[in-house]
């Protein structure tokens, strides 16, 4: 699946970068991810091609972090460095590698 892609290219290419919630229980049209070290919203925007989500898709016009990742645990910090992938039926191979480039140019230079 795509969220299977993504989510293995991410965690094996990039450091730092960690799944939030089962890795196995877990609905196949979307990925939340943690990327250590950035701000989310500091990540979102240096992407502005791609459409993510630094809350849940109910609570999409709040600036705090998503209730479900600390319903699940995680700590506020790392909520606050999180974003959300979705893909739909119109997804494609092109989207996610652009995606996958997208997110690796932005996150080299944030962190730098």
């Amino acid at each position: 699946s795509w969220r299977d892609r993504l989510l293995a290219h991410l965690t094996s290419e990039l450091p730092n970068v960690t799944l939030n919630g089962s890795g196995e229980h877990r609905l196949p049209h979307n990925l939340n991810l943690t990327f250590a070290g950035v701000a989310s919203d500091a990540l979102l925007m240096a992407v502005p091609d791609l459409a993510l989500s630094t809350g849940s898709a109910c609570n999409s016009a709040s600036v705090e972090p998503s209730y479900v990742l600390q319903g699940i645990g995680v700590p506020r910090a790392r909520a606050l460095a999180s974003l959300r992938f979705s893909f739909g039926r119109f997804t494609t191979d092109a989207d996610i590698d652009q995606a996958l480039a997208e997110i690796r140019h932005a996150l080299t230079r944030l962190r730098r």
